[in-house]
């Protein structure tokens, strides 16, 4: 019997392709997927567990879903992802709306877990998280222009404040050969920015050992009908000479790099089981603006490590001052059980780490006000994503600006701009941290 099957995908873009893998095999199967919950006959709530905010988010969706269930709107709840994962005795002991659930390893039961679940069982399907299927059919959510291409899944670098590699497995990539087919179809779908993600991708191939590399992958990309190629994320030790000559050589790839370093005092770096020093992470950046001089840097930051004390974090705000790096997103740290650095002596008062997140903020934001200010009297490629109403004007992106990340152009045009397409923009202003302009010509 076909069923009306709603999806809601939390968290990162890794989880959504999770999703859409999961929409698809239920599409397959002959059942209705929505994005919808009300009336439908199942949800499932595909989650992230990764730190507490995200563990906050989830449960505040699943209450939501249990109360449409309450009225009678929803029959079936059903929970997948990273939440499920990590703590399914919270979920059967203290959310009794949910029905069944879903590990990381199980995303491709997700039709034998509807199936089961509406003929009024409580199914639960954890698989071996470090043998996953990662191939196959995709409904793809994004917009047509922009789609995600994930290569890897897994992570095997162990950094001692991060609980993804209990959650998700080691790292383990795709064949480049399924890659590349999936990429052939995108492109052939209108797709114009391949956006290249993976907990590392930097370290995609390595684990093939058939000389499969991230260099070589993207060469590969490169051949196909894309506009922009953007890559997610790039740890530091681990770009090689060859990866910068690629991205440096190949038009497509946006001089836009995604490289997480999370701090820059050498003890912090070392507590947190990083392996780069602050020497060798401003080498890195230093390599890639000689190569890319139009490069923007977007990086991770932690506040508030177990033994950051004031000259700690000084030396990270002093590097910040120095690099100017474009991009930045700040965390306070979130000591989550099961890692290292969660039982770690000389833990940080919260309200320390929360104002000393606050003070990067403040900082970062000054540099993307230089950035932007920088930009002033050029001309900029923009993707145009559309009509902003409330604006009134139209809204994109330039290469510097990631997807549901970074800031927009808001610019005007003497004539219509389709959604999708590519057009120049000459930038004649800054508001509010985003950049407006007219389109040239």
């Amino acid at each position: 019997m076909p069923y009306k099957i709603a999806f809601i995908s939390l968290g990162c873009a890794k989880n959504l392709v999770n999703t859409e893998q999961m929409m698809a095999l239920c599409r397959a199967a002959g059942h209705t997927v929505t994005g919808d919950p009300d009336g439908a006959d199942a949800a499932v709530l595909n989650t992230c567990g990764f730190i507490e905010s995200a563990k906050s988010e989830a449960i505040d969706s699943i209450l939501e879903l249990a109360a449409l269930k309450n009225q009678g709107r929803l029959k079936k709840l059903l929970v997948a992802g990273c939440l499920s994962q990590r703590y399914p005795g919270d979920i059967r002991a203290e959310l009794p709306e949910v029905d069944g659930l879903l590990g990381t390893g199980s995303y491709t039961d997700i039709v034998s877990a509807v199936e089961r679940v509406m003929a009024g069982e409580r199914p639960e399907f954890f698989g071996d998280i470090h043998h996953t299927f990662e191939d196959g059919e995709r409904w793809v959510t994004t917009p047509p222009w922009t789609a995600y291409l994930k290569i890897a899944e897994g992570c095997s670098n162990g950094c001692a404040f991060c609980v993804i590699p209990k959650l998700r497995g080691r790292y383990r990539s795709r064949s480049m050969e399924a890659l590349l087919k999936e990429s052939e179809g995108l492109a052939d779908s209108g797709v114009k920015e391949l956006i290249v993600i993976a907990q590392d991708i930097t370290r995609y191939g390595l684990d093939l050992k058939d000389g499969t590399t991230l260099a070589k992958l993207l060469t590969e990309l490169c051949k196909l009908d894309f506009h922009w190629i953007r890559l997610h994320y790039l740890y530091p030790e681990a770009v090689t000479d060859e990866l910068i000559e690629v991205i440096a050589r190949e038009k497509k790839i946006v001089h836009y790099l995604d490289i997480p370093i999370q701090h820059a005092n050498d003890g912090i770096l070392k507590a947190m089981r990083r392996r780069s020093t602050k020497a060798e992470i401003g080498a890195l950046f230093a390599r890639l603006r000689a190569a890319m001089p139009d490069v923007v840097i977007r990086t991770s930051l932690i506040c508030g490590l177990p033994g950051e004390g004031e000259a700690e974090f000084e030396e990270m705000c002093q590097f910040l001052r120095e690099q100017k790096l474009q991009r930045a997103g700040v965390f306070q740290f979130s000591p989550e059980e099961g890692t290292l650095a969660a039982a770690m002596e000389n833990q940080v008062d919260q309200e320390a780490a929360g104002r000393r997140v606050e003070l990067v903020v403040d900082l970062q934001s000054r540099i993307m006000d230089e950035y932007n200010e920088a930009r002033l009297g050029t001309c900029m490629e923009v993707l145009c994503e559309g009509f902003d109403g409330e604006a009134g004007c139209y809204a994109g992106r330039t290469y510097a600006d990631s997807v549901d990340i970074d800031g927009r152009v808001l610019f005007t045009a003497a004539g219509l701009v389709p959604a999708g397409t590519f057009v120049w923009v000459r930038i004649t202003g800054v508001a509010d941290g985003e950049l407006t302009g007219e389109v040239e010509g």
